[in-house]
């Protein structure tokens, strides 16, 4: 297949496993296009069957803002035309969904159709796409593509409870790649953060307030009032100034470092005792999964789909929102006992096995082909 795969080129959890899904696609020799405002970030070397396609908005006093959409809607025109794509997948609904509609819309103006498949991936629809502002486009956008999938069953529910969705919404879980995150001994590497053993805790996002970083920090103090322990902070983002603040305040600045975005995560996470994920909201916790792969156990909250990932008991603890003292209470629980933390790191193991790609992967090629013989009965 000749699949175009439209995302933000981000750090972001949605722009991740595009690339994620895209490479590993051109891997089993699919031609895959990217189309996107620049390199998406995972796409670090070249890689057969690859293309992308970088969207360049015209820069025009006479507009306020960028026409980013118009420009994006053009470049897909333009891939799908002399590339000759059999099926567009667009992620994040938030402007791609309609985007890609409107590509569509000019294409069949000349006679040429390509299937649209949105996957939906979080506060497109938990957060951005509830506001007044662009509810009517993402219940729309998502209605006139050819085929619907929402990382999660939570995030299915959530679309169809706030939006009114006449299409088919099939959940197809975030995956892992296993010859990316995997457990490798990295004593020697944990040495320069724990020179004393201390245990390691980590926490990994992109500082946004709907992460409740600080949340991470409250229960690193109380980890740390009890047992040598150290923090490692990987990521940025605009809560980041606040945190450090937080870190000065309660005196443990020499205990917590902050790494900012890094590529070789499996490293650290290999080296790290505990992750934590104190979200307010998640639609399935794809950081908390990439941990689990290299047998670390998570301390999380209870929302969302990340119960779907992390299960009580077995591969960590749940908490609600905001319990500093439950979390930190059980990050004790799984540190303190030797015996608990090794049951709890292979529970965690077995756990993300369950989302090893080359499971995942075959359920989007077996949908792709669905949509596509579909689009042709209804041509």
């Amino acid at each position: 297949m000749k699949i175009g795969i439209v995302c933000y080129p981000t750090y972001g959890g949605s722009g991740v496993v595009a690339t994620e899904i895209g490479m590993a696609l051109a891997h089993k020799g699919h031609q895959v296009h990217f189309i996107s405002y620049k390199r998406p970030a995972r796409l670090i070397s070249f890689q057969e069957n690859i293309y992308h396609h970088e969207v360049t908005p015209v820069d025009y006093p006479l507009f306020e803002y960028t026409p980013y959409e118009s420009a994006l809607a053009s470049k897909i025109v333009d891939v799908v035309k002399y590339s000759d794509l059999d099926l567009l997948h667009v992620h994040y609904a938030i402007p791609h969904a309609i985007v890609a509609f409107l590509a569509r819309s000019i294409l069949r103006a000349e006679n040429i159709d390509i299937p649209v498949v949105t996957t939906l991936h979080g506060s497109d629809i938990t957060l951005v796409g509830r506001d007044e502002t662009f509810s009517p486009v993402v219940t729309f956008s998502i209605n006139q593509s050819d085929g619907v999938t929402a990382v999660s069953n939570h995030l299915k529910e959530e679309t169809l409870n706030n939006f009114d969705v006449s299409n088919e919404i099939k959940v197809i879980y975030n995956f892992i790649d296993f010859n990316r995150f995997h457990w490798t001994n990295k004593d020697h590497f944990k040495k320069m953060f724990a020179p004393e053993d201390e245990k390691i805790l980590v926490h990994i996002s992109n500082f946004r307030k709907v992460k409740r970083a600080s949340d991470v920090v409250k229960v690193f103090k109380e980890v740390h009032d009890k047992m040598p322990s150290k923090l490692l902070m990987i990521g940025d983002g605009p809560e980041r100034p606040n945190i450090e603040r937080l870190c000065r305040e309660i005196g443990l600045c020499h205990e917590i470092r902050f790494l900012g975005k890094q590529d070789a995560i499996s490293e650290i996470l290999a080296i790290s005792d505990v992750f934590i994920l104190p979200s307010a909201n998640e639609s399935f916790g794809l950081a908390a999964l990439e941990a689990m792969a290299c047998k670390v156990p998570i301390i999380s909250t209870n929302i969302g789909g990340i119960p779907e990932v992390n299960i009580e008991g077995e591969t960590g603890f749940l908490s609600n929102v905001g319990d500093i003292k439950d979390m930190a209470k059980n990050t004790l629980k799984i540190l303190e006992n030797p015996e608990l933390h090794e049951t709890f790191r292979n529970n965690a193991y077995k756990r993300a096995q369950e989302f090893d790609l080359n499971k995942i992967l075959p359920q989007y090629e077996s949908y792709y082909e669905e949509i596509i013989e579909r689009s042709k009965v209804s041509i």
